[in-house]
């Protein structure tokens, strides 16, 4: 993962999860042309921390199995 400071104002469509509502503590999410996907804090858009989607797939699947679950995850 990289810090991606060239996509700060890329006109991007950035999206967030419906889930998190009118929430401030939310991670964003947008694509950049070359299919790089995109992350920042909705509440502090930069820094943006740009991953391969194959990346971002396996970070998702490591917070659904619990790996950053406070003291007793696996990380």
């Amino acid at each position: 993962m990289t810090v991606a400071s060239t996509h700060l104002n890329a006109g991007l469509q950035w999206r967030k999860s419906p889930y998190s509502a009118d929430a401030a503590n939310c991670v964003c999410l947008a694509t950049a042309p070359d299919g790089t996907v995109l992350l920042r804090d909705s509440k502090a858009p930069a820094p943006i921390v740009a991953a391969s989607a194959e990346a971002v797939s396996r970070f998702v699947g490591a917070v659904a199995a619990g790996w950053f679950d406070g003291p007793r995850g696996r990380v």
